[in-house]
């Protein structure tokens, strides 16, 4: 498990990079500014305490996870001295991940990230400590706007730097997964205000959100607990549709073994390319896997015909979209979903496609994706009746078929891919004589065409 490694050295340095100017930060505005309110040990510690183990109260949805910490932490900006709230945060997510270090969950040398994690608490801090506006009660707490405002700005841009430092996640699922952390620090953000006010006159009335957070830990095992078995029920049906995916290469050499592994990776590639979600994503990946597992039916003869096929067998032949349907519908589950997206992946944007003649936004966007990285695989394959064409003549045919057999967007993100690993295909097979590797720019200024590589390394 990653958590329990020892960080790598990329990941050291793009850690410190962003923490140490949290530390700086947060020890300048400690410095700098002065709320005028005095550290009183008792709740200092309790409220540290609450947000350690708030934050290890995890609530997953889509690409990332959330914590509750902003019930305390809002409490903490106006009971504590607010220019130390930055670092009485990083204290308390340390404090938080002890159990963890101790029990050898996380490796100790993670304490490096946790730096980077507390920027959040920068912003509200600095934005309240400007405006004079430390007392929750009267007009102050009107500033808290603004102050959530700098919190999420600060937290995207640190997403941003992550992204571009480590690359071990696209900026877009971060920001994906920040849509999920502002809501949910959003409505939490008024209670922590409320918990705040009681606790002017009465140092403790703080602990009354204590129930609350208790509620929301309970929540969150239950919603995680589901979440694991959904995952483990995910996985079983996946496993159906590798075993139904071995049935259909066993059936059929060509359909089910290379052509089929080149649809899955393009189509994932031109689904990743298209933005599309997790959900959309895995809905893809498994048609593109049993796109064709109607064909079992069909007559080996026909399928393997060397020539064209007479009107009666074609009409047979598809009927394998209907039979792949029905062969899914039967598994039932999340596979069921699948079937319907089988069924359309023969579809047409203009409507002559079969079997119910689709046309446009009412075929699933999914088939979209499938049909047309199926039609480029199959162009770029080997057949019983012709050879493959290359690339560059596969994405001129779909092209010309844009808007009438594909969907356009769809030719457009398979255009991108192949095109991109073309050049990565080229820079990498064309070294020069003192070992380097030419860039593409470099290549197309000296007259070498780039675009002629084969992409064939992501496709198969």
């Amino acid at each position: 498990m990653k958590r329990a490694e020892a960080p790598s050295r990329h990941e050291i340095r793009a850690e410190l990079a962003i923490g140490l100017p949290f530390l700086a930060a947060a020890i300048a505005i400690a410095l700098l500014f002065d709320s005028g309110r005095s550290l009183e040990a008792g709740p200092a510690v309790l409220l540290v305490l609450a947000y350690g183990a708030l934050s290890h109260v995890r609530f997953y949805a889509g690409a990332g996870h959330t914590v509750p910490t902003q019930l305390v932490f809002v409490t903490m900006l106006y009971t504590l001295p607010t220019e130390l709230v930055p670092l009485l945060v990083l204290i308390g997510m340390i404090v938080g991940n002890v159990p963890d270090y101790v029990r050898g969950k996380l490796h100790p040398g993670r304490a490096l990230m946790l730096p980077g994690d507390a920027w959040h608490a920068v912003g509200p801090a600095l934005v309240l400590l400007t405006a004079g506006a430390v007392d929750a009660t009267g007009g102050d707490w009107i500033w808290l706007a603004p102050a959530l405002v700098a919190q999420f700005a600060i937290e995207l841009v640190v997403s941003a730097i992550r992204s571009k430092l480590a690359l071990d996640i696209p900026l877009r699922d971060q920001l994906r997964a920040l849509e999920w952390v502002w809501l949910v620090d959003a409505l939490l953000t008024p209670a922590g205000v409320l918990a705040a006010i009681a606790s002017v006159d009465r140092p403790y009335a703080f602990l009354l959100v204590l129930p609350l957070a208790l509620l929301l830990t309970v929540f969150a095992r239950e919603r995680n607990e589901r979440l694991e078995q959904a995952l483990e029920l995910g996985d079983a049906y996946r496993g159906i549709a590798m075993l139904l995916g071995d049935l259909l290469e066993d059936a059929d050499e060509y359909t089910g073994g290379d052509h089929t592994k080149g649809v899955v990776a393009l189509s994932l590639e031109v689904a990743e390319e298209l933005g599309l979600d997790a959900r959309e994503r895995h809905n893809v990946e498994l048609a593109a896997l049993l796109h064709d597992i109607g064909k079992i039916v069909i007559p080996t003869e026909i399928i393997n015909r060397p020539g064209p096929l007479d009107a009666s067998e074609w009409e047979l032949m598809k009927t394998h979209t209907i039979e792949g349907q029905r062969m899914l519908d039967r598994v039932g589950g999340p596979l069921a979903d699948i079937g319907r997206i089988v069924r359309a992946s023969h579809e047409r944007w203009d409507g002559r496609g079969y079997p119910d003649g689709l046309a446009e936004r009412s075929i699933p966007k999914e088939a979209s994706v499938v049909a047309a990285c199926d039609a480029f695989n199959a162009m770029t394959t080997d057949r019983s009746y012709r050879c493959a064409r290359s690339p560059e003549a596969a994405l001129d045919e779909l092209r010309a078929h844009a808007g009438q057999q594909f969907a356009p967007e769809v030719v457009e993100a398979i255009v991108r891919v192949v095109m991109r690993e073309a050049m990565r295909s080229a820079e990498d097979a064309v070294p020069v004589a003192d070992g380097r590797r030419l860039p593409a720019s470099e290549l197309a200024q000296a007259g070498i065409d780039v675009s002629s590589s084969s992409p064939s390394s992501s496709l198969s």
